[in-house]
């Protein structure tokens, strides 16, 4: 997993396809992702930020693709280094396949977790000339894109270059923070 850009969108879903679709981008994935959060139970949430408590958090995956067509279970712990401006300069994830979400529910329970919050979206993946953009669309929530680096390809391997290569879409995103941060907005609605 190399870095990404998450940001808000200005614009309906329906709008951000039509935007890229009229630029030339396909689509490459079409895919469902529910993502629940788990936590150690020992955890003493009065004492955390959000970013804290999520830097200790187990996702149960439940990754349901219509293009290609197939359905994957996963259980993922996510890494991030953030600076103090929100910045995030080094990512990566350890995941381990699953064969049903039922096992892995049973699993992070028994090592002693419990569930802190789910989040369900809706993802399209449109590409050209190796830049993917991901529409993401959240459930009672924001409409993102996510852009991630590519180390394969010169010109989209650091976040300058996909940040500039998004600005010179000119899209209709927010430009005052590209690493918006998902799951952190949606666990301050609740705590």
């Amino acid at each position: 997993m190399g870095n990404e850009i998450t940001v808000k969108l200005k614009c309906r879903i329906k709008e951000i396809s039509k935007i890229l679709e009229n630029k030339n981008f396909k689509i490459i994935e079409k895919f469902y992702l529910h993502d629940r959060y788990f936590i150690p139970k020992t955890l003493n949430l009065n004492n955390l930020t959000s970013r804290e408590i999520l830097s200790k958090a187990i996702l149960l995956r439940n990754f349901d693709e219509e293009i290609p067509n197939k359905k994957q279970y996963k259980l993922t712990f996510k890494r991030k280094q953030i600076d103090k401006n929100g910045t995030i300069l080094k990512q990566d994830k350890v995941e381990c396949e699953i064969l049903n979400i039922e096992d892995g529910e049973n699993f992070v329970k028994a090592i002693g977790y419990t569930e802190i919050m789910n989040i369900k979206e809706n993802d399209i993946v449109y590409e050209k000339n190796g830049l993917r953009i991901a529409i993401i669309d959240i459930q009672n929530g924001d409409k993102l894109i996510e852009v991630e680096t590519r180390d394969n390809i010169k010109e989209l391997n650091t976040i300058k270059e996909i940040i500039q290569k998004i600005e010179d879409l000119n899209i209709p995103i927010d430009k005052n923070n590209y690493f918006v941060k998902k799951a952190e907005i949606e666990l301050d609605k609740i705590l």
